[in-house]
């Protein structure tokens, strides 16, 4: 039964309320909106990447319409959704110097979730905190929004949004190298969505020939035959270090450069994949032997991307010929899946931050320190392969790393993080030679063969080498793989042994090739797949995928593919 119209106060009465409770309703719609409007205005820099955001905010909404038939929770969830992005992508850039994009999606895995757990550990807490206010609040717009909209209609919103993103995506591709700048969140997540996905169709993580011409034979466990005693190998990465005398201009202390020549007085060139943060680049080369490059826009992911199906490298190739290997990494070793990544790569015993007893940065002193003691706990029946990653030179170079150290160093006039990055370089040289006097001095007659290599150049370096380019010109070069900006060293010492004399130990060699030249350098009878890649190196002169553009590097990825020693790529 209708209840029949009031009139009077009463009836003015209610209709006040109602109309205050239409009002919120109106708010609760409305309120969504107006924060995304404020969010994009604030975070998206140009007209494009606002247009991106419109549609990527319109196909959110539409979605959830769709599911739910209310826009006020509706609003309510995809606002959470790009705050949530927002703030993860601001995260993602303070530890690694680049906004989130859709792979991070495409690829996640329980690795990066220890990662953030470890690294904040209320942050779990804080999720359950979020959740515990968030659910109320969606039950409470559930029931504050008055309106219902068709469920057909809003498919077709969606469906339409979507298409205009892909042809948005399409028109305007992302450049790689924006995904540095610290801005652009939603858009560039929403381009990369696109671009992924459409990569992914069409060559998957991987680029690698449909069919490989000729084949690799599958190495037998004992059939590594040295012809002599084989050494110790030690691969030290060393953080962010290059011969910063590239740059024109730059005072170098008295003696400056030593550090990156031979045993046989050479200076050596090693060409990284990567400018200004991503080790895990190099990291892949020097212990995989292969290509970060191969995996096209999924390379920021190469390690997490290889866990488990990439076994094919150099620890490996090691344990073939009786070496125990074990790895010192001076961060937690769900980072970037390190720890996975390296255990497939054939290492035994890895060590992480939290095994070490390492705080945020030591110097390099304590990594050596740490490696002579496990060193010593090795039984000397077998040689050892020992990884050794240093990290006191990473940034930021603003603020002056461990005052206590180095008292007598002096600034040499270039300016406060030019200065405080040769002072660490200078630091890392004094190490070096202590641990080197502690390596002859603990094990009198031991063969070693030391390896070293700068994994990257710190992130200042292409304002140094091109002063006159602004982000976007940098950029660009970045992207078309100049090697000024990748070119490193590599340095060979020796104690208690010879090194090897090899064609592949080259003058400028690419990252990938760096295990094959330590297993020459030290005599290690090369497996097929080691053989077929000294082939390339000569033909190419040093070159891996930027020989035949990447047609060689193609070519042997889908040999490895055939032999099964990469899976699932």
């Amino acid at each position: 039964m209708a209840i029949p119209p009031q009139s009077g106060p009463a009836a003015t009465s209610a209709a006040a309320g109602l109309a205050a409770v239409s009002t919120w309703r109106w708010l609760a719609v409305a309120a969504p909106h107006l924060a995304a409007l404020a969010i994009m205005l604030a975070t998206e820099v140009d007209f494009s990447a606002r247009f991106g955001f419109l549609l990527t905010w319109a196909f959110l909404n539409c979605f959830w319409i769709a599911l739910l038939r209310r826009p006020a929770l509706s609003g309510a969830l995809s606002l959470t959704l790009v705050v949530v992005l927002i703030l993860l992508s601001r995260l993602k850039h303070d530890i690694a110097q680049m906004t989130a994009n859709f792979v991070d999606l495409m690829v996640i895995d329980r690795d990066t979730a220890a990662f953030l757990f470890t690294i904040f550990p209320d942050l779990r807490w804080s999720v359950i905190a979020a959740a515990l206010v968030t659910l109320p609040l969606m039950a409470a717009l559930w029931w504050l929004d008055p309106f219902r909209f068709r469920r057909l209609p809003s498919l077709a919103c969606a469906l339409g949004c979507l298409v205009g993103l892909v042809g948005y995506s399409m028109a305007f591709p992302e450049e790689a190298w924006r995904g540095y700048f610290d801005d652009g969140y939603v858009s560039k997540f929403a381009r990369s969505g696109v671009t992924a996905v459409s990569d992914f169709l069409q060559y998957g993580y991987m680029e690698s020939d449909a069919v490989a011409d000729g084949h690799l034979k599958t190495p037998l466990v004992n059939s590594c035959h040295p012809t002599r005693q084989l050494p110790n190998i030690i691969l030290i990465h060393d953080e962010s270090s290059f011969d910063i005398r590239l740059a024109d201009g730059v005072k170098v202390p008295a003696g400056y450069g030593s550090h990156f020549k031979s045993f046989d007085g050479k200076a050596r060139k090693f060409l990284a994949e990567g400018n200004g943060g991503p080790s895990w680049f190099t990291e892949y080369n020097v212990l995989a032997g292969l290509s970060s490059r191969s995996f096209g826009r999924f390379a920021y992911f190469v390690t997490r991307i290889a866990s488990g199906r990439v076994e094919r490298g150099l620890p490996l190739s090691l344990r073939r010929c009786g070496y125990n290997t074990l790895s010192l990494y001076p961060a937690f070793g769900a980072f970037m899946g390190a720890r996975n990544f390296q255990l497939t790569t054939g290492i035994q015993h890895f060590y992480d931050a939290q095994d070490l007893g390492a705080s945020e940065i030591e110097p390099d002193s304590f990594f050596y320190d740490k490696a002579l003691g496990l060193m010593s706990k090795h039984s000397s029946s077998s040689p050892l392969f020992t990884f050794v990653y240093l990290s006191a030179n990473h940034f930021p170079w603003e603020p002056r790393f461990r005052p206590d150290l180095m008292p007598t160093w002096r600034d040499t006039g270039n300016g406060p993080v030019v200065d405080e990055y040769l002072r660490r370089q200078a630091m890392s040289v004094s190490d070096y030679a202590a641990f080197i006097a502690s390596l002859k001095k603990q094990f009198p007659g031991k063969p070693f063969l030391i390896v070293r290599y700068g994994d990257h150049q710190p992130e200042f370096s292409p304002h140094l080498l091109d002063p006159g380019l602004d982000q976007a010109g940098i950029g660009k070069k970045l992207e078309r793989y100049d090697p000024r900006y990748f070119a490193t060293y590599y340095a060979i010492d020796a104690v208690n042994f010879a090194p090897v004399a090899s064609p592949a130990v080259m003058d400028t060699i690419d990252g990938p090739y760096l295990p094959l030249v330590i297993q020459e350098a030290a005599g290690v009878p090369l497996d097929p797949s080691f053989t077929e890649q000294k082939e390339i190196m000569l033909r190419c002169q040093g070159l891996f995928y930027g020989c035949k553009s990447g047609a060689e590097a193609r070519r042997f990825n889908s040999l490895l593919i055939d032999a099964g020693l990469i899976q699932g790529l």
